[in-house]
């Protein structure tokens, strides 16, 4: 069970044939009256023992899938961040920017609606929509239906942009090769403080809307410390999705990640 959002033993099956495994972590103290006999049941918490199957079971999956992007030398990333960060935003002046240059695909996760694969479309890559109902984040099987129906290419891009949230995320393995975190200057600067599992699970930081800094009460260089004291080194970008500020060392980071996936390819594997 996850064990911040209570979202259950389940196996997303999020093509809307749900396989809702409800175990019930119930702790239960039974006081049955039998004539002069009072029996106390004590049964503990199964909680945690639920939460470490379905996290070891995502584990396996999550194994899997990167066995196959690397061999097939594809770069996985997975986006994260809190709704509204602007991580469709980035995306879609990304594959305008990219797409003659990189074969990019992309695995949407939002709970409903199909907007965000309907903007990736227009501006000029494959999309697939995983709408993931009361879900609260994107798990390895969802990734691994994913990639069956979008078949990215060899050597390509996959973008997976996960559901608008900085706890889950953290905990579910979708065997990508990196995190990126987003991060506007719309929230706290406090945030890497507030989520430290996300942020600690960076591989690198997108400093998104500094086009709005004068604007808001934001501190940028607080920001970017608080994460390195997550993540010691990690690297943080400061960026535009609007204006485009920032966006030509994120493209450099990008491509950079593409080519790494690339010379490092490892046995294939089926899904």
């Amino acid at each position: 069970m996850c064990a911040t959002c209570g979202c259950g033993d389940v196996d997303h099956d999020h093509d809307h044939a749900h396989d809702h495994g409800h175990a019930h972590a119930h702790d239960h103290v039974h006081d049955h009256a039998h004539g002069d006999h009072h029996h106390h049941h004590h049964h503990p918490p199964q909680t945690l023992t639920l939460e470490q199957r379905v996290l070891a079971k995502n584990d396996a999956l999550a194994a899997k899938n990167r066995a196959w992007f690397a061999g097939r030398e594809i770069l996985a990333l997975n986006l994260v961040s809190s709704p509204g960060a602007g991580k469709t935003a980035i995306l879609e002046r990304t594959i305008r920017a990219l797409k003659d240059e990189l074969s990019l695909s992309v695995i949407e996760g939002d709970q409903a609606t199909s907007n965000d694969a309907d903007r990736i479309r227009a501006a000029g890559a494959p999309a697939l929509q995983v709408n993931t109902g009361t879900g609260c984040h994107l798990d390895a099987s969802m990734v691994a239906r994913g990639v069956s129906e979008l078949k990215p290419a060899f050597g390509s891009v996959v973008l997976i942009e996960n559901v608008g949230n900085l706890v889950c995320p953290a905990l579910f393995d979708l065997g990508e090769r990196a995190k990126v975190v987003i991060l506007s200057v719309t929230e706290g600067d406090d945030k890497p403080l507030k989520y430290p599992h996300m942020f600690r699970a960076a591989d690198l930081v997108l400093l998104n809307k500094v086009d709005l800094a004068p604007h808001v009460d934001f501190d940028l260089d607080k920001a970017e410390e608080r994460a390195r004291a997550m993540r010691p080194g990690v690297t943080v970008l400061r960026i535009s999705a609007r204006t485009g500020e920032g966006f030509a060392a994120w493209f450099e980071w990008l491509k950079a990640r593409a080519s790494d996936a690339r010379a490092s390819m490892g046995p294939l594997s089926g899904l």
